[in-house]
């Protein structure tokens, strides 16, 4: 009997690739990016405050800076762009919690022009954020 010759075997590496493409945009999305937010932002002591462990994927961060700047994840709105998002996201997904992230210098009309926004627009669970004061041990 005569040596028959193979074909080349090759392999197919296109599902492969595909599926490393995925996990990369999965582990990308799913990061949590610290970077997110304004560190030029001072926020206030708050040592009574009860600590957020957990927090609903619907949270709105909104920042308000000592200007009076309003921002999300760096993006900067003005206060009628604010509101529509507001209203689109209400549209969207019904009642949803806020977190205020508001610079110690800010002015309380700056910060209230926000809660108005929200509040005109069916958003009503609005927190503020603070730094709790580490305890030292003894």
């Amino acid at each position: 009997m005569g040596k028959r010759k193979c074909a080349d075997a090759a392999l197919d590496m296109t599902p492969m690739i595909d599926v490393v493409f995925q996990l990369i945009i999965f582990f990308v999305v799913t990061v949590k990016m610290d970077s997110d937010y304004n560190k030029d932002i001072k926020l206030e002591n708050g040592k009574h405050g009860p600590i957020i462990k957990e927090m609903s994927p619907l949270t709105m961060i909104v920042e308000v800076n000592k200007r009076g700047v309003i921002s999300m994840h760096k993006a900067i709105f003005d206060k009628k762009r604010f509101g529509d998002f507001c209203r689109s996201k209400y549209n969207k997904y019904g009642p949803f919690p806020v977190l205020i992230r508001a610079d110690k210098k800010t002015r309380h009309k700056d910060v209230k022009a926000v809660m108005d926004i929200l509040t005109a627009n069916g958003v009503w669970k609005i927190q503020f954020v603070a730094i709790q004061e580490k305890k030292v041990k003894d």
